[in-house]
């Protein structure tokens, strides 16, 4: 066990690593289970400072685990197999900790997706009363994930709505050929993640897995797990995120960007427009068309079912702009310092 400060750390059986106060009455009375989920090609090192700025400000109320699952190379392994080991270690850090009645997700990127896969594994429906039972505890009559009550599910620069076209992926500048090269050599490069990214994924003849998490689908329960959750809330970078666009991470449709002006808050200099989303319960009308502009509609119409608050960022006056994909994060507090505004607004809404 390492300690910093009043924060200490440990690692667990699964490798990743939790984060806790180093008080033992905090510790034994913080219980809501926060899981903090990397993005493509990163660790749990990614979160280790909004992670002690969680625990430092919530010292008696959260207990925060540093997913490490899926580090590195094995975040190219596709999203369903990524969603399926956090869900298992997710389940393995609850069995640890008993106490735990509460939780949250908080993920960066691809992780984003990552988690909206797990927390579909993890659904557990309300039980309903028969004729011969009642259900008597109010907490069995709602959801849970994991056997947790779901309280905050928080992305960070994740791409709702894949990168396939559209400007989604702004380091191709918004160029059909580059686009349209992307697609045919992605998997080349990030392999089984690349192909669900770009929905180009055909398992066994099934829609792309972007569109099946629209729904409950066989066995995973995506849009329940997803509704079950007291808040859902999008960080997004409205410039300089050259990895993913403002539209994909804030679940927009172009025309629905807003107008955004610099930040007069000195808390928060970095966040530039806030937003909440009402849902609406539209009718999916699944298509099969390849065109990225129906599939684009498909998704936001289909993540639009449920409310979300909005959050959008920019770091265009921060010399670290050109790194905003980190920098929102503070994936490393020596290189990305300009986003711990971030990491505090995300602290001070968080519901407990």
């Amino acid at each position: 066990m390492t300690e910093n400060g009043h924060v200490c750390s440990s690692e667990t059986v699964t490798g990743g690593e939790n984060v806790f106060s180093c008080n033992e009455s905090d510790v034994s009375s913080a219980d809501h289970l926060v899981v903090m989920v990397n993005g493509i090609l990163g660790s749990s090192a990614d979160w280790k400072f909004a992670a002690e700025q969680f625990v430092k400000s919530l010292p008696d109320k959260v207990f925060v685990h540093r997913s490490e699952r899926n580090a590195a190379s094995q975040t190219l392994d596709g999203v369903d197999v990524m969603g399926e080991r956090l869900s298992e270690e997710v389940l393995e850090v609850i069995k640890q900790k008993p106490n735990l009645r509460k939780i949250s997700f908080v993920a960066h990127s691809v992780g984003g997706l990552v988690a909206r896969y797990a927390i579909g594994r993890l659904h557990r429906p309300p039980k309903e009363n028969t004729g011969d039972t009642l259900v008597e505890n109010c907490e069995e009559a709602k959801p849970t994930i994991g056997g947790l009550i779901p309280v905050n599910f928080i992305t960070v620069a994740t791409p709702h709505l894949g990168s396939r076209g559209n400007k989604q992926v702004p380091f191709l500048f918004g160029l059909p050929a580059l686009e349209k090269a992307a697609v045919l050599v992605i998997h080349w490069i990030f392999r089984r993640t690349g192909r669900h990214l770009f929905l180009t994924d055909n398992d066994e003849g099934k829609p792309p897995l972007l569109k099946r998490m629209l729904e409950d689908y066989d066995d995973c329960y995506f849009m329940s797990a997803l509704r079950s959750f007291q808040r859902r809330v999008t960080y997004a970078n409205v410039g300089y995120d050259h990895i993913v666009g403002w539209r994909t991470s804030s679940i927009r449709r172009n025309i629905e960007l807003p107008k955004w002006q610099e930040s007069v808050n000195e808390k928060y200099p970095h966040v530039v427009y806030e937003e909440r989303c009402k849902g609406f319960d539209f009718e999916l009308d699944s298509t099969n068309d390849d065109n990225a502009d129906d599939v684009e509609e498909e998704l936001v119409t289909g993540l639009s079912r449920v409310s979300w608050e909005k959050v959008d960022v920019s770091f265009h006056n921060s010399r670290s702009r050109f790194a905003a994909h980190s920098v929102i994060q503070v994936k490393n507090h020596n290189l990305h310092t300009d986003g711990a505004d971030v990491i505090q607004h995300m602290i001070d809404h968080f519901c407990l």
